[in-house]
């Protein structure tokens, strides 16, 4: 019987189906951050089961408000790392070496092809960029998965998404999943894993796969997901190196978790990106998107590039070379927050850091904090911004405040005129 991803590896983890439809899953890896398992932690030690299936599966991070901005912060980060220290869970990354979860756990070599992966964070579904199931999870089974390793789900159904075309000049993987999220719908996904194809998704690199799987829950996806092929090899390659003789037979391994031919989809999108105009989001949510020619010229107080979505070094790179010898427009913020210490590391290496300081940028540690209005970069009330996040909801960045979403590339060229711009118009400079 043909199969697609998602059903392979239901079928290779399946532990048990205690109801009709209802599977439950063996967990590969469990992620964890500050702000959501604390309360499963507690919950498990009020229950006189402060224990974990397994240390080297649980994955942990403080990044959402990183350093503590206060007293319950402070005490939510106590917690997780007195926690990981308890339960010897080695992979845990504190102040100075965390970073965006969703940035670092796959910079580690933690996703593997044909795996299962939770969290108690909806962009979880990031993962599957890797050719992974990965999902975000509530209290109660991130509780189960810590203590017993397997996770409850409905098998869900997939929907195929054939992108294809020529990527234009100024147009980027931020913009592909905004037009897509635009034509399903918020809900049009909903129970469903998106599976990316064709030779727009061949050509682009992990850090633009995991930006089209990380929005798939913008959609209602349970999950986003790529077939892994060379370019899941070479990323993961210094840490499968000594399981497979090349590289060639790891690509051959990876293969047995492609879909087959002939299997069944929900449905079947056709996306050409061929005369594509970068995408902007406008209103309260993520499927409220627009051509940039449609909503060019609407003002911003701040402009923000980072987070799990647009936060890597290809991102900064595309903002970047906008930004290079110019300055961003008098009154408005511009703050940007690399993803991760090494992220970090390497765009300071590369001239990066110092290209988006002298434009006026404020650069901040790697963390969460702004993307859901705790810290670094909230707003106020009545104030908009122009983000490189994944949500736009009424008051996501800040009580009363507005947020529109756009690629790094827009939200650079945004940042220099002060309103949405179209960075078609503006010369690219050499980085």
């Amino acid at each position: 019987m043909a199969m697609t991803l998602a059903e392979k590896i239901f079928k290779s983890h399946l532990r048990d189906e205690p109801f009709p439809g209802t599977k439950a899953l063996a967990i590969d890896v469990v992620l964890c951050h500050e702000i959501t398992t604390p309360i499963a932690i507690n919950d498990l030690a009020a229950r006189g089961k402060d224990r974990v299936f397994d240390p080297e599966k649980i994955k942990a991070v403080i990044d959402h408000v990183t350093p503590a901005k206060d007293s319950k912060t402070a005490q939510q980060g106590k917690i997780l790392r007195d926690w990981a220290k308890r339960q010897n869970i080695r992979d845990f990354f504190d102040i100075g070496r965390n970073g965006v979860c969703h940035a670092i756990f796959p910079e580690k070599g933690f996703i593997r092809p044909g795996y299962t992966v939770i969290m108690g964070d909806s962009h979880t579904c990031t993962h599957g960029a890797f050719g992974a199931f990965a999902a975000g999870v509530g209290t109660t089974d991130l509780e189960v998965g810590i203590l017993k390793g397997v996770c409850a789900f409905r098998e869900p159904k997939t929907i195929r998404i054939n992108i294809s075309g020529a990527m234009p000049e100024g147009v980027y993987a931020k913009d592909v999943i905004l037009k897509i999220i635009k034509e399903l719908t918020v809900n049009g996904a909903t129970d469903c894993v998106m599976e990316f194809h064709g030779s727009v998704v061949k050509g682009m690199s992990m850090e633009s796969r995991m930006t089209l799987c990380n929005m798939a829950i913008e959609a209602g996806g349970t999950s986003g997901v790529c077939m892994p092929d060379e370019v899941t090899v070479d990323y993961l390659w210094p840490f499968i190196s000594s399981d497979y003789k090349d590289k060639k037979a790891g690509l051959e391994d990876f293969k047995k978790w492609w879909s087959d031919e002939g299997c069944e989809y929900v449905k079947v999108i056709e996306i050409n990106v061929s005369g594509m105009e970068p995408q902007v989001t406008y209103g309260y949510k993520p499927d409220e998107v627009k051509n940039i020619s449609e909503i060019e010229g609407a003002p911003v107080d701040q402009v923000y590039i980072g987070s799990c979505t647009n936060g890597r070094l290809e991102d900064l790179r595309a903002a970047a070379q906008y930004l290079k010898g110019r300055q961003i427009a008098p009154g408005v913020r511009g703050i940007v927050s690399p993803a991760t210490p090494k992220i970090f590391r390497e765009a300071d290496e590369e001239g990066l850091i110092k290209i988006f300081m002298d434009a006026g940028f404020c650069v901040t540690n790697p963390t969460c904090g702004a993307c859901l209005g705790m810290s670094n970069g909230v707003l106020a009330p009545g104030e908009v911004c122009a983000s490189t996040t994944n949500r736009n909801f009424n008051g996501r960045m800040g009580k009363g405040g507005m947020v529109h979403l756009m690629s790094p590339a827009v939200a650079a060229v945004t940042a220099l005129e002060g309103k949405i711009a179209d960075p078609r118009k503006f010369r690219r400079e050499g980085i």
